[in-house]
């Protein structure tokens, strides 16, 4: 020690040991000459070293965090903790061979509905499992809501001390600490001093509390509002629309923003006594009436020549979207946006099944049909739904009033789960699934007995025709998440690898074994899962 020197630095020990004691001379004389100038160097950094440590004041304690918050829901059962331990520690989609998935559950698709399931008894995540949702919910947007729910408070806590997971604090109605929506000076502090996303959140609570007190909250700042964030905050108010809302929707037609405008207009659209409505069923009915010179029932339609002031007002646009004409533009929204209870008294007193199947004049049809499709869905009015849908049996995909697969999805989300279901598995089994998968979707969860039989069936009826299993992977993918775990058994005799047909493609029975394995495997744990959730 008493070779190093106090003006002896680190940075100097550091060039010779860089560029070699041969080649520059430590300062300070500290190596001995020679070849034991190299170990007279180390010794050198080794006094340095020491000094340096024996010489740090230790720093200031950082405070320590506040507590986490309380979270008052139930604990998980042993064997459920277990699960999503077990769920959350093989998050990766199994690669599978050639493409293949093999027939084991796919454990990344059955978190989703165990997170699900989760919250709906009211369990709390155990503080072991934060992380591991944590950084399942960071790397799967798709599972964030769910995942930041079941984290709840402590999961918020925790991420505000990890910058990965920042995500879970830029306010969800999960990951915020919403006050109470009847605590007014929580509620206005928040609104008036909170982040966009808290804000949208608190806004949604208190519309859920009180619709009348969401609509005054939002009002004080209307006017100091950006036009995004007045466009986020308006369509928040689809929850629960009724016409004590027609005031504002009204002032908001003239806002600045045409966006705001038009959405405003939408809403006032689906409040058939709102005096917007009104104007535009005056305006609709001057276009579209029967046809007095037809020698049979027919529509007669005048679109449009012009988008006068008063249309632009009530959220027509006057240019239309590329690929449209104008007029056709301009009759769309007119009749989207007319009330349906207007069309029996203009045309006949006719009911809609007999509306729908009415001729239009001049090719028009289309036109009305589509949007009287938009409209039963904006007014969620089931009755008219019906008439476009049509029966499912039906040859086509069309319906007597509905163009695509998309319009007839939209119009059975107007319908009640329960006759969803039964107008979607008798499609599956006039038309077989090539164009269920749409449909399907829209059906509640776990399908109904008629409707899981009806997509059992149509998959048997696809392996002995021979197809190619892999046609069909997104039902089967839908089939894992929704049937009822109940069919596993009946599954169970459509597991072993059948004869090919002549003509099949090879190997696709094995194919299709593999897959109704897997199928029964997912039931089967899908059952366990709520078994082990219900104890």
């Amino acid at each position: 020690m008493s070779r190093t020197t106090p003006t002896t630095t680190w940075d100097d020990l550091v060039t010779s040991a860089m560029l070699g004691t041969d080649r520059r001379t430590p300062p300070d004389g500290a190596p001995a000459p020679g070849s034991q100038a190299p170990l007279a160097l180390l010794d050198a950094a080794a006094v340095h070293t020491v000094r340096r440590r024996a010489g740090l004041r230790p720093s200031t304690a950082r405070p320590r965090p506040d507590p986490a918050p309380r979270d008052d829901r139930r604990e998980l059962p042993g064997p459920a903790r277990r699960r999503l331990a077990a769920l959350l520690a093989d998050r990766v989609a199994p690669a599978g061979s050639a493409g293949r998935r093999g027939a084991a559950p796919d454990l990344t698709e059955l978190l989703p509905q165990w997170l699900a399931a989760a919250e709906a008894h009211g369990y709390r995540a155990p503080a072991s499992a934060l992380p591991a949702l944590l950084d399942a919910a960071r790397a799967r947007t798709d599972l964030r809501p769910l995942a930041l729910r079941f984290a709840g408070p402590r999961g918020i806590w925790l991420a505000g001390h990890n910058a990965e997971w920042r995500f879970a604090l830029r306010g969800t109605a999960a990951g915020t600490a919403l006050p109470a929506p009847g605590d007014g000076p929580a509620v206005r502090r928040l609104w008036e001093e909170g982040l966009f996303a808290e804000r949208v959140a608190l806004l949604g609570s208190v519309r859920a509390h009180d619709p009348g007190a969401a609509v005054a909250l939002l009002s004080e700042t209307w006017r100091t509002e950006r036009a995004e964030d007045r466009l986020m905050f308006l369509d928040s108010l689809r929850t629960g629309l009724s016409d004590a809302d027609e005031p504002f929707l009204e002032q908001a037609l003239s806002d600045r923003s045409r966006n705001v405008r038009a959405t405003a207009a939408e809403l006032l659209s689906a409040l058939p006594g709102s005096a917007l409505a009104g104007r535009m069923a005056a305006r609709a009915a001057e276009c579209v009436g029967l046809d007095r010179m037809a020698k049979v029932a027919a529509i007669a339609v005048e679109a449009p020549y012009a988008c006068d002031a008063g249309m632009e007002r009530d959220g027509v646009a006057p240019a239309p979207p590329s690929g449209r004409g104008e007029r056709s533009w301009w009759l769309g929204r007119l009749v989207e946006a007319a009330p349906l209870a207007v069309w029996p008294e203009r045309l006949g007193g006719r009911t809609p099944e007999e509306i729908v199947a009415l001729p239009a004049a001049d090719g028009w049809g289309d036109e009305l049909h589509a949007a009287w499709c938009r409209a039963a869905v904006r007014q969620r009015d089931p009755h008219w739904a019906r008439a476009l849908l049509g029966v499912s049996s039906q040859p086509t995909a069309r319906g007597p009033g509905a163009s695509s697969l998309a319009e007839r999805a939209s119009l059975l989300g107007t319908l009640p789960a329960g006759e969803r279901a039964e107008w979607v598995a008798g499609f599956v089994s006039a038309h077989g699934l090539s164009e269920a998968f749409q449909l399907l979707g829209v059906c509640p969860v776990p399908w109904a007995e008629p409707l899981g039989r009806a997509v059992v069936d149509a998959l048997d009826i696809a392996r002995d025709a021979g197809s190619h299993p892999w046609s069909f992977s997104g039902v089967m993918g839908l089939a894992e998440r929704c049937l009822d775990p109940g069919e596993a058994s009946r599954l169970e005799l459509l597991t072993a690898t059948p004869d090919e047909p002549e003509g099949a493609s090879p190997g696709a029975g094995g194919y299709w074994s593999e897959a109704f394995r897997r199928l029964v495997s997912t039931l089967r744990l899908r059952a366990a899962m709520q078994a082990e959730l219900s104890a």
